[in-house]
């Protein structure tokens, strides 16, 4: 048999093998055809790739190389805010760079550096694996890819830029050498406060040559690379600082993982703090603060990265309008600047700060923020910092929750007119951690509805009202408002949150209470209406900017039944009565913390809500200090400065528009004298730890008279104000009687006994006392 006959019949020999095969197996192709097609594709792999390397050319530097001007612009899109952007950058040698410094930035950024081919295919495996599985978006991205992305390409997130960047990565890597490459990346990347290159750096964060950078302060500079205006920790939020330090730590643990620090000299090494930001040239003024506010929202919506908007060439147009802007700086000269003497009172007139946002409640469109009196001099944005406590401006969102609960955990019904024990330093029943929260002035108001306690701002009944509301159902409630759930203070772990231990920024409190402005439809509040940038040749990149849609943060009939109980707190009898100066139907609530670190007032019209908060700092440790004494006063409370100032502010910001009444849908009738609080009858609850009090029905209790109590001052009261029985332009009661009984600062025998050392703070997990607001 010939060899070719022997061939044709082991063909045919198989082919019947084949045939007598169960038809599942017959479709299933043979190792055979399975390794041709394998390799078939291999091949046609490697083609693709070595064409693609061919073809992909390293191209010129890209534009953003060269400086160029961002220029920020009013709402009216024609007058100018600032002009900024100019890229600050001085190219270094790798030999000026510190080897220390180096090796930090390996650690940090890629660890595979020395040893990578310019890509790191198990790193983008792991990077895409762990995106896959929920992790989150992540990079795997070397050293030299950034750079090669920095400098020759744009940040454009799309699949053609990246498989550019991949093929131009392994041609760079080939043609220059790592401490070229390194260098490059460092001249090129993008540190915060304006800084490009790690020259720029060193001098912005330590104001010192970079050859002059020790091992901590390199490695911070290092961290800073990931996430460059989020890691400041001047101006970070304490989360933020936290993950700044955190990312120095990864950092030097890496030097030690590969080699370049002893562990000795890891354990010796202290965290660096910066020195203070300094300010921008031409960001004087309010400028400064106007365009921080922009740069944050544009970058944390992802509408742009930092490094492409510090890069320059942008036109952005705010939301911000300039008489109302004007207005807000005016308000805080005139009804307080003016009232301080720091010659006069070194020690209680000086630091003083203001923190101030307005918002347009049908759109969340910003449309004046105070960061404060000129950035020049201080450049650190006090409406954006989430380091003060709020006080009893949380109180509404206490009261929002339990009307959303319906329900005390033991059944009785909470609404607006729901009875609750006043009683000063009351323990709080059912709470996580033991509270007993004093009444400003040790005032006890006895039996009284949920409304006039926050007329008066009784701690002891929203401690209480609370806990029955749910703390967690208390936060979830802020969140879904607006404050921010990163923020400190809103740990249902600690009672004493439902009193303000939060620490939201005035625009994060003023996009919360705009919330309630509009019935219930949240908006995030946003700063910037359009962005564009015209390229060399003319062509145009304009971003896509976010929706502004809003979402169902609560129902109406529960918006509108706390803006109808935040009318009565603008009015004669409560503390907020200095706002009636404005002259229009007007909500809001006064907050002061415990120790008087902060005051506050947050409220709105119809058309515009505005928070003020006001806080003394130590300008060099930055540590908080109390407003007792400022202007000669013993006590500033909210009532007092910040809601003066909101009120100048609104009657600029207002002047010239029409007067609109509240549109409110809150599922119940008008309040009637039994709002407020009866005679000192005991409460109807079975024990003294148990506050609410109401009918089984849910109803008011019998009639009493209107008007409040005259004396002595409580809570939030900024003093004597009009007579009590003066009329309230937006929300009118019926004639007072002069029955009313006035609450006592002494004890009486309805109230509970209190334990003997009864606690004021609590701690929570974190270590953190959080303690009462007034």
């Amino acid at each position: 048999m010939t060899l070719s006959t022997r061939r044709q019949a082991k063909r045919a020999a198989r082919r019947e093998a084949r045939r007598a095969l169960p038809l599942w197996r017959r479709l299933l192709p043979t190792w055979r055809i399975t390794l041709g097609t394998l390799t078939a594709l291999l091949l046609l792999a490697v083609g693709a790739f070595a064409v693609l390397y061919v073809i992909v050319p390293v191209p010129d530097p890209n534009a953003h190389a060269t400086a160029q001007n961002n220029i920020y612009l009013y709402a009216d899109g024609t007058t100018e805010i600032a002009r900024t952007g100019a890229v600050n950058r001085t190219d270094v040698t790798v030999d000026q760079i510190p080897l220390q410094t180096q090796q930090a930035v390996v650690s940090a950024e890629d660890r595979t550096f020395y040893q990578n081919r310019g890509i790191d295919l198990k790193g983008m495996l792991r990077a895409g694996w762990n995106t896959l599985l929920g992790k989150g978006m992540q990079g795997g991205s070397t050293i030299t890819q950034q750079y090669v992305k920095n400098y020759y390409l744009t940040q454009d997130q799309t699949f053609e830029r990246k498989g550019r960047e991949l093929f131009i990565a392994l041609k760079v890597d080939q043609q220059r050498s790592k401490n070229e490459i390194l260098a490059g990346y460092l001249n090129s990347s993008y540190f915060g406060r304006g800084a490009y290159g790690i020259q720029s750096a060193a001098h912005a964060y330590y104001g010192v040559d970079v050859s002059q950078l020790t091992l901590g302060q390199g490695a911070y500079l290092a961290s800073l690379l990931q996430a460059p205006s989020l890691y400041d920790v001047k101006t970070a939020t304490p989360a933020n600082r936290e993950k700044a330090v955190a990312r120095w730590n990864y950092a030097l643990d890496g030097m030690v993982q590969l080699g370049f620090l002893t562990s000795a000299d890891r354990a010796a090494t202290t965290f660096p703090d910066p020195i203070d930001p300094q300010p921008a040239t031409g960001l004087a003024g309010q400028a400064g603060y106007l365009v921080g506010v922009a740069d944050d929202y544009l970058i944390s919506s992802g509408t742009i990265d930092a490094a492409t908007l510090k890069a320059g060439g942008w036109r952005i147009t705010t939301t911000f309008e300039k008489p109302r802007q004007d207005a807000f700086v005016k308000a805080v000269q005139d009804e307080l600047t003016g009232d301080l003497d720091p010659k006069a009172r070194p020690t209680t007139d000086t630091d003083v700060r203001v923190a101030g946002a307005s918002v347009d409640p049908a759109t969340g469109r910003v449309v004046a923020v105070y960061g404060g009196p000129d950035y020049a001099k201080q450049p650190f944005n006090d409406a954006l910092r989430q380091d003060n406590q709020i006080g009893s401006t949380f109180k509404p969102v206490d009261l929002a929750a339990g009307l959303i609960a319906q329900h005390t955990v033991d059944g009785r019904p909470i609404t607006t007119e729901t009875r609750y024990d006043g009683t000063s330093e009351r323990p709080v029943t059912g709470g996580p951690t033991p509270y007993a929260p004093p009444n400003e002035d040790d005032v006890d108001y006895g039996n009284i509805t949920l409304r006039y306690a926050m007329v008066k701002s009784v701690n002891s009944v929203y401690a209480q009202e609370g806990v029955d509301a749910g703390l967690g159902r208390v936060r979830d409630t802020a969140v879904k408002l607006g404050i921010p759930d990163s923020v400190r203070g809103m740990d249902p772990a600690n009672t004493s949150m439902t009193l303000g231990t939060a620490t939201p920024s005035a625009l994060d409190l003023a996009g919360a209470y705009a919330t309630l402005a509009n019935h219930g439809q949240a908006h995030t509040p946003w700063s910037v209406q359009k962005l564009e940038r015209v390229n060399p040749g003319g062509a145009t990149d304009v971003p896509k900017m976010p929706d502004h849609k809003p979402t169902d943060a609560v129902g109406r009939t529960i918006a509108d039944s706390v803006t109808d109980v935040l009318r009565d707190v603008v009015s004669p009898r409560g503390t907020g009565a200095a706002a009636l100066d404005l002259g229009r139907p007007a909500a809001g609530k006064t907050g002061t913390t415990d120790a008087n670190l902060s005051a506050w007032f947050a409220g709105y019209t119809p058309e515009l809500t505005t928070a003020v908060g006001l806080f003394r700092e130590n300008p060099k440790s930055h540590a908080k200090e109390p407003l007792s004494g400022t202007a000669g006063l013993t006590r500033v409370n909210g009532g007092a400065f910040p809601t003066k100032i909101w009120t100048a502010y609104m009657t600029a910001a207002l002047n010239g528009t029409p007067t609109q009444q509240f549109d409110l849908q809150t599922g119940h009738g008008d309040p009637g004298p039994d709002s407020w609080p009866t005679t000192g009858a005991p409460s109807t609850t079975t024990s003294p730890s148990t506050t609410p009090s109401t009918a089984t029905t849910g109803a008011p209790a019998p009639t009493t008279p209107s008007h409040a109590p005259s004396a002595p001052a409580p809570a939030d009261q900024p003093g004597p104000g009009p007579a009590p029985d003066a009329p309230s332009p937006q929300n009118p009661q019926p004639t007072p009687s002069q029955e009313q009984p006035t609450p006592s600062t002494r004890p009486t025998p309805t109230r509970p006994a209190r334990p003997s050392n009864p606690p004021t703070a609590t701690t929570g997990p974190t270590g953190t006392a959080t303690a009462p607001a007034q």
